[in-house]
């Protein structure tokens, strides 16, 4: 394998899984992890819109279209995993000269401290994978792509490249989607460099012929691709163990870890260890993806030092997160101490992130749920407040309170104000049966949570004429609806505060 190695569980033929709760100083110590990823990367495009009638011109669904996303896919939605991990990530791939690769650059560009060097190559087309989906359902899915080896000069760049970084890493991923990043050597001389410099070398593969990752510490197939690669029947474990330890024993594998869907996942070692983790995932909607989530993970716990049995159990966590949410997604470090620590905390607590409180709001919509959104600064709660999160409330199955944080109360309330700090302000509303979710935003105005949540339903006090409250506009485009409540009269907390003061 080379002059590193890895750490290593004991050879036992099935070890006993341990408690998950030992796994949780591992995702602490991902954000001293540093991980150099290279591969092909690709535009993910989402149209989402729904479907209320047939086309009367062929016998086909109309979409009618709501919006539309666009995300890093294959080796970038590795690089996005990393980034939500809290990994130190450095990032190599090649795009095409087009729209679409100058899209892919804003995107990493947009991941904070993330060192990248993405070339873009004249004559080359950018992979684009748009997906429409109807509610939940994905309808249809149209690929743009040339799958075509670098010129010998982009070649070069990228190799270069790679041996100047890698002293600053500890752990190489290679993400191959058979576009041609890694195609014609480069992948053999990015693991004989990584060999060199005492990386571990984790290999999410395509194709057949697994020759041409020779030596790399753990590779990455599913239980298709490890039966194609091997030319071997792998219906049954055993079956599957036989195959990965053929892997090991042509190339010099350190590790194979085989994704079984359903059934989890399967760790061969070169030791002899071998482990069967069951699946961890509470309700799966969207598998794509799910492979970038456990490279991600697998690497950036080989930096923090784990061993391979340790770093594939976390990564079968991640994997059953990810598959519950929709699209190409990531796992943050946050949702995966949640899991540890209590198997319901990530379903039960209230006050989220964005990105989190996000994927709430997305798994509510897909069980038919109508949400509501009202924001403010709720310095002191009073009747008036309660009264109008009460109506909100009863006008939505969800209710998700946008909160002023504090820097933007000082803002908008001026030096005295918020008598409450942040957290005390988000205890109280999140202790209200009304409320399902609270998020903190720093802004002046909740524009942005209302732009990415979405919400059915979006509601303020009849102190607000329609055309004042922010977001109105958005929301009714979408086909939302605006909802002014009745006040409950001779409550403020301006008024509240100046009575205090007296």
């Amino acid at each position: 394998m080379g002059t590193f190695s890895l750490p290593i569980a004991a050879a036992t033929p099935k070890p006993t899984p341990m408690s998950e709760t030992d796994l949780i100083p591992l995702v602490e110590a991902l954000a001293r992890s540093r991980v150099l990823c290279v591969g092909d990367v690709m535009l993910n495009h989402y149209v989402y819109g729904r479907v209320e009638r047939v086309s009367p011109e062929a016998p086909i669904p109309v979409l009618r279209v709501e919006r539309e996303v666009r995300k890093l896919g294959g080796a970038g939605n590795v690089l996005s995993n990393l980034h939500a991990l809290g990994t130190q990530a450095c990032f190599i791939s090649v795009t095409g000269n087009d729209s679409a690769g100058r899209d892919v650059g804003k995107l990493v560009a947009g991941l904070a401290g993330i060192e990248a060097h993405v070339f873009g190559e004249r004559g080359r087309t950018t992979t684009i994978k748009t997906r429409y989906i109807a509610d939940t359902q994905q309808m249809l899915r149209a690929d743009r792509e040339q799958a075509a080896a670098l010129t010998d000069a982009q070649r070069e760049d990228v190799r270069r490249m790679v041996e100047q970084v890698l002293p600053h890493y500890q752990v190489t991923v290679l993400s191959d989607y058979a576009k041609g990043v890694l195609a014609q050597g480069v992948a053999g001389a990015i693991i004989a460099a990584a060999t060199r410099a005492g990386h571990p070398i984790v290999v999410d593969p395509k194709g057949t012929d697994y020759s041409v990752y020779r030596g790399a510490s753990i590779i990455k197939p599913n239980r298709r691709e490890l039966g194609e690669a091997t030319k071997r029947p792998v219906d049954s474990e055993s079956d599957a163990v036989a195959a990965a330890r053929a892997l090991i024993d042509a190339h010099g594998f350190g590790a194979v870890l085989v994704s079984l869907s359903q059934e989890g996942m399967l760790v061969v070692e070169q030791s002899g260890a071998t482990a069967r983790l069951g699946a961890e995932a509470r309700e799966v909607f969207d598998v794509s993806g799910a492979g970038d989530t456990v490279i991600a993970v697998v690497a950036a716990a080989l930096a923090a030092g784990a061993p391979v049995l340790d770093a594939a159990r976390l990564a079968n966590v991640a994997a059953g997160i990810v598959v519950g949410k929709v699209g190409t997604a990531m796992v943050h470090a946050t949702e995966l101490i949640e899991r540890l620590v209590d198997r319901e905390a990530v379903a039960t607590r209230k006050v989220l992130p964005l990105a989190l409180a996000a994927d709430h709001v997305a798994r509510w919509r897909r069980k038919g749920l109508r949400i509501g959104f009202t924001n403010g600064c709720f310095d002191l709660l009073h009747p008036g407040h309660v009264s109008l999160l009460a109506q909100a409330r009863a006008a939505c199955d969800r209710l998700v309170v946008g909160l002023n944080s504090d820097a933007s109360v000082m803002r908008l309330k001026g030096p005295g104000r918020p008598v409450q700090n942040e957290q005390a302000r988000s205890a109280v509303l999140a202790s209200l049966a009304s409320i399902d979710l609270v998020v903190l935003f720093d802004e002046d105005t909740p524009l942005n949570l209302i732009a990415e949540l979405k919400p059915d339903l979006l509601v303020k006090g009849a102190d607000y004429r329609h055309d004042q409250v922010i977001g109105a506009d958005l929301v009714e485009a979408y086909g939302g609806r605006v909802m002014l409540a009745e006040l409950v009269p001779g409550f403020s907390t301006t008024a509240t505060i100046a009575k205090l003061a007296r």
